[in-house]
């Protein structure tokens, strides 16, 4: 009787809204895999067949994963690899290697990393090195257990695997590859890549090594399955604590997503990217709106934070600007409208500035050159302007030639929206020519 009272009882507001707020932002922030992958089955099978085949039978394998950035390249991996890790044979036997292109920046620092991740750094320490592929071979070696004929299997995942390929002699991929094709120990290369002509960049010899397996990853979804993604993504679990509140909640949820306004905020976030990085982020700023005050996302909670989502960063930094640099600014579009398009250098955007306060009674707006020229150097290094290609560098500061990387538009929109922006300056952007 009191397990149903418990299984019954209602909670909190408070304490529901808390629990809502976990769940989803644990999903939004893809901390939790999905029990299957969607959409990829097939791609989910060949990748967990390949690498049971390494894992269990001793079978070396090259592959790489391709496909756009949030396409799920990763969340396949992972979640084969927890697939993987179930059956006991493997959990006892197969040793990961996680590298990534962005970190391991050459094959020194990737050896080092190798070694740290096979727990090897005692071994390592203790024999003198050659070359890095006897390195390599002595790690390979390392791993080997028992007699010659057995040894444990070693998945190598390269992530961002492209910039692999920028390492000189492209020396990791042509040892890896080449043990991965031996009687060696045996092992299992995945690359993971978001661009298609990676083979492209690999030498003969390295390339002549490799599987030339690829798993493409190319989303296929349609608007109705999007929406449907959008659905699911903000359902609660059938598990969840209070049952009344989760039915509340998936019927506003279901109404949200028939809403035609809402619909036509998906269709433009839909038409822009596909990918579930940026539909979590959407979501995400929905779900910062829930309070205690407001327990259900509403159509306006999801138009704000469409309208947050399709802000113009750089524009948005204008609004940070001192009255000075934002005067600057101004000079430039000037300066753009009478030279059309034109490069400038500082010593003409201070005689444009100078002009605007010769025309003022007042002189809140005067500011020495050293003032100037640390304003004009703050909008370079936000790269709201930047230098000509090819200027010199022997040029003195105030003479370098530069170009704006704004648009009129955005420093227009953003004068509209600075706060307290004095009036003459408004009408000094607004008026055609200074």
């Amino acid at each position: 009787m009191s397990k149903r009272k418990a299984r019954d009882a209602h909670l909190p507001i408070g304490e529901c809204i808390t629990q809502v707020q976990q769940i989803l932002r644990e999903r939004f922030c893809e901390r939790l895999l999905p029990d299957r992958p969607e959409g990829v089955e097939a791609q989910y099978k060949h990748l967990l067949e390949l690498l049971r085949r390494t894992a269990i039978h001793g079978e070396s394998n090259s592959v790489l994963i391709v496909g756009p950035r949030g396409a799920g390249k990763t969340m396949l991996l992972q979640c084969v690899l927890r697939d993987l890790q179930k059956e006991e044979k493997v959990q006892k036997n197969l040793l990961q290697v996680h590298l990534s292109g962005l970190l391991q920046t050459d094959d020194r620092t990737a050896l080092k990393e190798i070694t740290r991740q096979l727990h090897l750094e005692n071994v390592v320490g203790d024999k003198v090195f050659g070359s890095f592929a006897e390195n390599l071979a002595f790690l390979l070696e390392a791993l080997k257990k028992g007699n010659r004929s057995s040894s444990c299997p070693v998945l190598f995942v390269l992530d961002e695997f492209d910039l692999f390929a920028h390492h000189k002699n492209q020396t990791l991929l042509y040892n890896l590859f080449d043990v991965s094709q031996s009687a060696q120990a045996p092992i299992a290369v995945v690359g993971v890549t978001c661009r298609l002509d990676v083979l492209e960049l690999l030498e003969k010899r390295v390339k002549s090594r490799f599987s030339h397996r690829q798993i493409h990853l190319l989303s296929s979804l349609n608007f109705t399955q999007y929406l449907e993604r959008v659905w699911t993504q903000l359902s609660l679990p059938d598990s969840f604590p209070d049952k009344k509140f989760a039915q509340e909640w998936n019927a506003g949820v279901k109404t949200l997503c028939e809403d035609k306004s809402v619909e036509e905020v998906l269709q433009r976030h839909f038409n822009s990217s596909k990918d579930f990085r940026s539909l979590h982020m959407l979501l995400m700023l929905c779900l910062s709106r829930v309070s205690v005050a407001k327990p259900t996302i509403k159509p306006a909670d999801l138009l704000e934070a469409s309208r947050m989502c399709f802000a113009d960063a750089t524009a948005n930094m204008l609004h940070g600007l001192s009255i000075l640099e934002l005067c600057l600014v101004i000079a430039i579009k000037h300066l753009n409208d009478v030279y059309e398009g034109e490069p400038f250098n500082l010593q003409m955007v201070h005689n444009e500035f100078k002009k605007f306060l010769h025309r003022k009674s007042n002189s809140m707006y005067n500011f020495e050159q050293p003032v100037v020229m640390k304003a004009f150097e703050h909008l370079q290094q936000l790269e709201l302007i930047r230098p000509v290609d090819g200027s010199s560098a022997k040029v003195q500061r105030e003479y370098q030639l530069m170009r704006l990387t704004l648009d009129h538009s955005q420093i227009m929109d953003a004068l509209q929206k600075y706060p307290q922006c004095p009036t003459d300056v408004k009408q000094w952007a607004m008026s055609a020519f200074g």
